[in-house]
């Protein structure tokens, strides 16, 4: 991108300015290396140039930043866009890695109710809550869409612990107004609902810069048709983001079709109560047909694969190829704690794994690149998130939500050789790397790790 482009900025004075390898995804490119490019942003943290090396002093000039400031990135160093996150639920976070021996309705009532009732203690939600955000924000996750609990106040707390250590966050107070095995984990329907809409109003005033709220109704057999319209009308009320669960697992279709049996589908259920639109992000999609992807095609609606929870929990195999063959959004989620990481660097080697047992199963299956689902975990969960104005990639205007990586640390878990590539490193990095290679993260041009001491 020419720096002229830039100009269109009304402000003219880059406040911070980087210079060296940049390596992002665009819709042309599952990814482009930028070799030898400065990097500016102004004081709000949003990038307002991009240019070559050779173009310093011009861009010097006019965007009126000494040279002497600018930071220069170490031999084989380079900078990558902040991953997204589209799927993760913060309480579980606690047995994380533990209890993956049941499917998932049995695992819902053997181990994640039980778990998920202690979260009106304000002292274990703040607790699990800073450890989630700290240990995902260590490993590059700029973006999270949090599944919270049915508390109203923790669910606040997570808002609240998302600012305080500078996360990018979409955050949800889950909704459910059904649950016949642990009876004492549900609202009432008009408690959930008066509940819920507390919560936004509340996090909404607090007018955090990067932390919103998402109407979360936690799935549809744990919801009433009453709960799942007025939370679909609560969501057109505020202009909110909305994220769930679908057909995660066959039972869970079976379920959802004796409960709405006059709903053509999964899918139609959300959609006939406003609960399917372009700032809708649902979560697995193993089991959808095609007429339900074209549905989703048409309301602008998105998947979150997480391919480890789906192999955990033996859910099944989203074939991301069919997903964007039908043009529907999509983006990785780590579904914490179905899924055993919290790693963002996790789910993409599942999505490969998942991907390429799918070939094993069809030969003739087209599998998944290392490429593209770099860019499933950047720019496709921006656009899947609905905040592809904002982040995603390197491109001007948007807010510097970045990491910076360097692959020859000390203890580094992998080993780099003289002749390899920035695109070598990469793949090296997404499937052998981790926090150790992961030096500083930034979100909207401020830098969030290390932490503060």
């Amino acid at each position: 991108m020419s720096s002229n482009e830039a100009h269109t900025e009304a402000h003219t004075e880059a406040h911070k300015v980087f210079r060296g390898t940049f390596i992002h995804s665009t819709h042309s490119a599952a990814v482009q290396v930028l070799r030898n490019a400065v990097l500016g942003l102004n004081r709000k943290g949003k990038i307002c140039f991009i240019g070559g090396a050779h173009e310093l002093e011009s861009l010097s000039e006019a965007w009126h930043f000494k040279i002497s400031d600018v930071r220069q990135l170490k031999q084989r160093e380079f900078f990558m866009p902040g991953l997204v996150d589209t799927h993760i639920h913060a309480p579980q976070y606690r047995y994380t890695g533990t209890a993956l021996d049941l499917p998932l309705l049995e695992w819902l009532n053997r181990y994640t109710f039980p778990v998920e009732m202690k979260y009106g203690d304000p002292k274990l939600a703040e607790d699990i809550y800073t450890k989630v955000v700290k240990r995902t924000l260590k490993n590059g996750t700029t973006t999270a869409c949090y599944f919270a609990t049915i508390h109203t106040d923790s669910s606040l707390l997570l808002g609240e612990i998302a600012d305080k250590y500078g996360q990018r966050a979409q955050v949800g107070k889950v909704c459910m107004d059904t649950n016949d095995v642990v009876k004492a984990y549900k609202e009432t329907t008009a408690d959930s609902l008066q509940e819920t809409e507390r919560f936004v109003i509340e996090l909404l005033k607090r007018k955090y810069a990067h932390v919103k709220p998402v109407i979360t109704p936690r799935f549809v057999p744990s919801c009433s048709a009453k709960l799942l319209a007025q939370l679909g009308q609560m969501a057109i009320k505020y202009d909110l983001h909305i994220q769930s669960h679908i057909s995660e697992t066959t039972a869970e279709v079976d379920l959802v079709k004796n409960n709405f049996p006059a709903n053509t589908s999964y899918t139609d259920v959300y959609n006939k109560h406003n609960l399917l639109t372009d700032k809708t992000v649902m979560a697995h999609g193993c089991h959808l047909t095609d007429e339900e992807l074209e549905v989703f095609r048409s309301r602008g609606a998105a998947i979150s694969h997480c391919p480890n929870s789906n192999i955990s929990l033996c859910s099944g195999m989203l074939d991301v190829r069919r997903v964007l063959k039908h043009n529907v959004k999509l983006g990785l989620g780590t579904d914490v704690a179905g899924g055993y990481s919290p790693s963002m660097l996790d789910a993409i080697r599942r999505a490969v794994d998942t991907s390429k047992a799918l070939t094993i199963n069809n030969p003739g299956y087209e599998t998944l690149t290392y490429q593209e689902i770099f860019r499933l975990a950047t720019l496709g969960g921006s656009q899947a998130l609905c905040l592809e104005d904002t982040i995603g990639n390197f491109e001007v205007g948007k807010d510097f939500d970045a990491v910076l990586v360097n692959p020859s640390v000390p203890d580094s878990p992998f080993d780099v050789f003289e002749d390899e590539t920035e695109e070598i490193i990469l793949e090296k990095f997404l499937n052998l790397g981790d926090d150790r290679n992961i030096l500083k993260v930034y979100v909207a041009g401020k830098r969030v790790v290390p932490f503060k001491k």
